[in-house]
């Protein structure tokens, strides 16, 4: 058998046109458009690269080997690849015919330094008040889903998140290729995998989800709802599994509640869509809404809560912080500032019985919207 160091050694030759930037920490992903048409992402934005593989052929090699490094099979029948790169990059690569004009593929990079809620202050994508809020939040076991498109920080926010919850906690990781950084001592990571060529041995996020639920844990966190498995976490959140967290691609956060919906549906095990909403709604505690700005800055850009479900109304949702935008500066960026709206959140009693206090400046714009409303 061949030693892994030695394999992986082997594997990163394959890659050597875009090595530079697997080793540069200021590239956040890499986007081969067929083997001569190369992008990287710095910031947000997006620039071409003058990096080429030498054909066709030497792409297709180096995805083969990777797939063969994480135990898959890619040809034609099964032309997409789910992998991780040894430093555990993440790779989604779709291979001819899917891509008639050679393989495209798409690396998020892996990052070892674990991002701080400092390191989030320090880029703008948060306030301390935010923080001191959510950290209450999380503290007290409220159920947090982190909604956002793709690359807006969502995985990186529930990573800080993470840091929140209390030092002696069993956490149990849910995840469909391992990316979480969580910051607590006692972690169980879970991982499912796709079937094997001969269609066996599927693990999925539901199958880690009905584990999890008899292994104890004090808080689940799911990397990403993706399917069926939104009704399995809507149920443990409404049968005593408080503090769970987890992510959705979504655009607002009414657009999370929507998605949720319909995931829960695709389970189709014939619950009522009444039953279904007003179990949502009562499942979910906070939307956290992250987003990418014009100028590529990562950004929270609402802190929501659910506060049920109205038959005539839709899911009652109130923010608690919202992004309000003073348009751009000389050099482009975009000024905003994340400010609390006045709505204090419904568990205020739990929060307080769990030691913690909400930041000052939300009583106090509370005092002014109540005041306003005389």
């Amino acid at each position: 058998m061949i030693p892994k160091e030695v394999f992986e050694q082997t594997l990163l030759a394959f890659f050597e046109p875009i090595k530079p930037f697997l080793d540069d920490a200021s590239v956040s992903e890499i986007m081969i458009n067929g083997p001569f048409d190369i992008y990287i992402e710095r910031k947000g934005r997006l620039h071409k690269t003058e990096a080429k593989f030498a054909s066709h052929y030497a792409l297709a090699a180096a995805l083969r080997n990777l797939a063969q490094y994480v135990g898959r099979h890619v040809d034609e029948e099964r032309p997409i690849l789910e992998a991780r790169l040894p430093d555990g990059s993440r790779v989604e690569a779709v291979m001819p015919p899917a891509a008639p004009d050679g393989p495209s593929v798409a690396i998020r990079r892996f990052f070892k330094e674990t991002l701080t809620v400092k390191r989030l202050l320090d880029f703008g994508s948060f306030t301390q008040d935010a923080a001191d809020c959510m950290e209450a939040l999380v503290a007290c076991k409220q159920n947090i889903v982190v909604a956002g498109g793709t690359g807006s920080g969502k995985t990186s926010l529930l990573n800080v998140l993470s840091s929140f919850a209390a030092i002696d906690e069993r956490v149990v990781v849910i995840e469909d290729s391992r990316e979480l950084q969580l910051q607590r001592p006692h972690v169980v990571q879970l991982e499912g995998r796709p079937a094997n060529a001969k269609g066996r041995g599927a693990v999925t996020i539901r199958d880690l989800f009905k584990a999890t639920l008899r292994m104890r844990p004090d808080r689940i966190v799911v990397g990403e709802i993706r399917g069926v498995e939104a009704l399995d976490l809507i149920q443990a959140m409404t049968s005593g599994h408080g503090g769970c967290l987890t992510t959705v691609h979504a655009s607002y956060p009414i657009d999370t509640c929507n998605r949720l919906e319909t995931m829960a549906l695709m389970a189709d095990v014939g619950l009522p869509l009444f039953a279904l909403r007003a179990q949502l709604a009562s499942a979910v505690d906070v939307i956290v809404q992250t987003s990418r700005l014009a100028d590529g800055a990562r950004c929270v850009t609402h802190i929501t809560e659910v506060r049920g479900y109205d038959p005539q109304g839709g899911y009652l949702l109130a923010d608690l912080f919202v992004r309000e935008y003073d348009g751009k500066d000389a050099t482009g960026k975009v000024l905003s500032r994340l400010v609390p709206t006045g709505e204090l959140p419904k568990s205020l009693e739990m929060i307080r019985a769990h030691g913690h206090e909400l930041p000052q400046i939300m009583y106090d714009m509370a005092e002014r919207r109540a005041a306003g409303q005389r």
